[in-house]
């Protein structure tokens, strides 16, 4: 039996990986606060439903379409960038993915070779990283400062192409347009190509979101726009995600999807477009406000703890170097001690930090989730300080 060598040098996804676990524990009947990931506890859209529920009476509800997806959910898709992104698309440069992971994977395959530079800003989302790597592309990580200044970038190493998330997971920075098209100037002079995950453009809870792709001849430079529905319209085990590319970059995307899983299901389509027709859920947004103060209220007195506000997404992100650096054992203890599962920043490219996804179950959860947080942490404390 051979396993070749490029996946055998590689580990599962961390994000999934500590989901995996947590779904064994929940299997044998263990209790366990999930805040490893962002799960939503609100239903999609009702436009959503009833969209599929149309679609399911019709008899041409299964058809194959292109592998790029069907001509109207691509022409809706359109509207929806034109509406709410001030960008003028064609069909032909809209591709329908499952989900925001595959439209990330073929656009760095489509637009690198081997041993090409990828810059990524850290914290990161741990599937930029390891997605090069199974690509065999050079990740080069950088800093986010709280401000992106000509200055900062004129530092950065020479890259041949960009990944910008923003909104940003995991610390809610959403860019200004000021920032943006420092960006734009920059990697204009050092003619790389842009990626840009706008996966959570609906989740900002104050700060208007610009896309990068409005400040720049997108199809000229070679940038490509991913969009996802997952958090936006809680809607994350339908794997629906879109993404904005050139024609050129938009065909080769469509080449690789072909042999790998051909088009997204037809349902899963016809939700893509009610999805993204819906527009922003402000109910959503206004109760994730509300529960990221919360959490914000319950760690404010923390001694060991500095948890950063975020402006968008749902995520925080605690600074807990105070009390310990390795919070990859931090995770792996406060699970197996208090039975909360949380994300070590060692996974998205920063120890000393831990990142909470707030959103899932009920507000009471939560509020016991944070307590066991507090008090594991407490008692590490104790321990170090008697030590």
């Amino acid at each position: 039996m051979k396993i070749s060598q490029r996946i055998a040098a590689s580990r599962p996804l961390a994000t999934t990986a500590m989901h995996g676990r947590v779904e064994d524990f929940r299997n044998k009947s263990m209790g366990i606060i999930d805040f490893s990931i962002a799960i939503s506890h609100f239903s999609p859209p009702a436009s959503v439903l009833d969209a599929v529920a149309r679609a399911m009476q019709d008899e041409r509800t299964m058809p194959y379409t292109g592998v790029a997806g069907a001509l109207d959910v691509r022409r809706s898709l359109c509207g929806k960038l034109e509406r709410e992104n001030g960008l003028a698309a064609q069909p032909n440069e809209v591709i329908v993915t499952n989900g925001a992971k595959q439209a990330l994977y073929q656009a760095l395959y489509a637009m690198t070779d081997p041993g090409d530079r990828v810059l990524i800003f850290k914290p990161h989302w741990p599937a930029y990283v390891t997605t090069c790597q199974l690509l065999g592309l050079e990740p080069v990580l950088v800093d986010l400062p709280d401000t992106v200044t000509p200055a900062f970038l004129a530092d950065c190493p020479q890259a041949d192409l960009v990944i910008v998330n923003n909104p940003h997971n995991p610390t809610g920075k959403v860019y200004t347009r000021t920032e943006l098209e420092h960006l734009c100037a920059w990697v204009h002079a050092r003619g790389a190509q842009v990626i840009v995950d706008e996966s959570y453009e609906h989740l900002s809870f104050g700060p208007v979101h610009t896309s990068f792709a409005t400040l720049c001849d997108w199809r000229a430079l070679g940038v490509v726009t991913i969009f996802s529905a997952s958090q936006s319209y809680a809607m994350m085990g339908w794997r629906l995600g879109f993404a904005l590319a050139p024609g050129a970059i938009a065909s080769a995307m469509q080449t690789l999807q072909g042999p790998i899983t051909a088009a997204c299901s037809h349902l899963a389509q016809v939700a893509t477009a009610a999805a993204f027709d819906s527009g922003p859920q402000q109910h959503m947004i206004d109760e994730y406000r509300a529960r990221r103060d919360q959490v914000l209220r319950q760690v404010a007195d923390v001694p060991w703890l500095d948890m950063h506000c975020p402006d968008s997404g749902p995520y925080l992100w605690g600074d807990v170097r105070s009390l310990s650096s390795d919070t990859v054992a931090f995770a792996e203890d406060l699970l197996a001690e208090e039975g909360v599962a949380i994300m070590p920043g060692d996974a998205l490219g920063v120890p000393g930090f831990i990142r909470i996804g707030y959103i899932c179950d009920d507000v009471d959860t939560l509020v016991e989730g944070v307590r066991r947080l507090v008090a594991f942490g407490d008692r590490l404390l104790e321990q170090r300080a008697a030590a």
